[in-house]
């Protein structure tokens, strides 16, 4: 029986942007070729291998075959291992860096963002520091696109190709609204109540999360792109909806909101992901800020589980 031949990067590479755009004339557009050479690198890839890879008949798109697949999770971990070495020998190579872009999901915490880009200031006085705030996957989508170097992201599916992740901690939400709202003077409120109100959600202004909605309970929302004005619309009495306990802990202490007693939206923590794109390690600077972050979310555990 043959062996297998050996696929070159190149080929492994096609391969991959054949997957991940879901078509031969995609992958050709990407990759600034034509698609007569991308196919014509998928065949030769196959017949290195002897296996097919893809069904081209009984699907319009190239779909994969059970040995593709198999092959698909193997070029992947080659792809990546191979991103790792060339960004490791990248920083070898590079000195601190002359800027950071930060991108960092609304709901982190603002004493979480003083904190870290005041030290960042005194620690790296000649590094330029970009600070992008956004939600969901628009944050994601910023290092996706090399606009940010790192960022701290909300949670969203961990299998995102070419993105490594750090947990960094989580923030607690809860359902609020203003005392004179129908759920709040409600108080215990019976199962569904929440969806017969005005739910103020927050949205993402990127494509990653699209058709995706994260603890909406009510067929009547008010979608809104702006942590500030939800915040200021609850105190208005518009709507209900779920809120960052940090930022609303005075708010909640002074009785302008109230935290809502309802069966189907108990609240949760909403987890926080520093990212980075695998074939980009961040430099000292930015790995400083990583490591901030994580601090931060160690510190945060240790003290609740002494007060515990």
């Amino acid at each position: 029986m043959a062996e297998p031949g050996t696929p070159t990067l190149d080929q492994l590479k096609v391969f991959l942007t054949v997957i991940e755009v879901g078509s031969f004339a995609g992958a050709a557009r990407r990759l600034n070729r034509a698609t007569s050479v991308i196919s014509y690198s998928i065949s030769n890839l196959e017949a290195q291998l002897g296996v097919t890879l893809f069904d081209r008949e009984s699907t319009r798109k190239p779909q994969l075959t059970e040995a593709g697949r198999t092959v698909f999770a193997e070029a992947r971990t080659v792809a990546s291992g191979i991103d790792g070495l060339r960004a490791k020998v990248r920083g070898l190579l590079q000195g601190l860096e002359a800027e950071v872009h930060l991108a960092i999901d609304v709901l982190l915490p603002a004493g979480r963002v003083v904190d870290a880009l005041k030290t960042f200031r005194v620690e790296f006085p000649t590094v330029l520091l970009h600070l992008h705030v956004e939600t969901l996957g628009a944050v994601t989508k910023l290092v996706l696109d090399r606009v940010a170097t790192i960022g701290i992201s909300g949670p969203l599916d961990a299998g995102i190709v070419g993105i490594e992740r750090i947990g960094v901690g989580s923030v607690p939400m809860i359902p609020v609204a203003s005392p004179d709202h129908p759920l709040a003077s409600a108080g215990r409120n019976p199962p569904g109540a929440g969806r017969e109100h005005i739910q103020l959600v927050l949205t993402d202004r990127s494509p990653l999360t699209q058709g995706r909605d994260f603890a909406v309970v009510s067929s009547r929302t008010w979608r809104l792109a702006d942590l500030g004005a939800k915040h200021i619309l609850l105190k208005e009495g518009i709507g209900w909806g779920n809120m960052p306990v940090p930022m609303i802990a005075d708010d909640l202490a002074a009785g302008r909101l109230v935290h809502l007693d309802m069966p189907e939206m108990r609240g949760g923590d909403y987890v926080l992901e520093a990212i980075y794109r695998t074939d980009t390690l961040p430099g000292p600077a930015a790995s400083w800020l990583i490591e901030r972050f994580l601090g931060q979310a160690s510190a945060t555990s240790a003290t609740e589980a002494a007060s515990g």
